[in-house]
């Protein structure tokens, strides 16, 4: 489809208005996409992507948990469960 096509086809005055910012990955490499967020040339800081997020990690041992406190407290609460289907830490109610 042409360029001058798919602006004929969006609606005019109704979708927001894109503008070039940079993005800096986490290993400070860079590049740069167009967006609505923030305003032209500023710069988007990743702390999380696809260079060090354990969901695109084929080990996934190297991905920092920024959530450990709210595991922790689940821990404490309901036990080391495994959701794979094997043993458990979870209390039982043996009678």
């Amino acid at each position: 489809m042409s360029q001058a096509k798919l602006v004929k086809t969006t609606a005019a005055g109704i979708d927001p208005k894109q503008h070039l910012i940079n993005v800096v990955m986490t290993d400070k490499s860079t590049f740069q996409i167009m967006t609505t967020w923030g305003k032209e040339g500023d710069t988007l800081t990743l702390d999380a992507d696809p260079k060090n997020h354990s969901a695109w990690q084929a080990d996934g041992k190297n991905f920092v948990n920024a959530n450990n406190e709210r595991l922790t407290k689940f821990k404490s609460k309901f036990g080391a469960f495994d959701f794979v289907g094997g043993k458990t830490d979870a209390p039982t109610d043996a009678a």
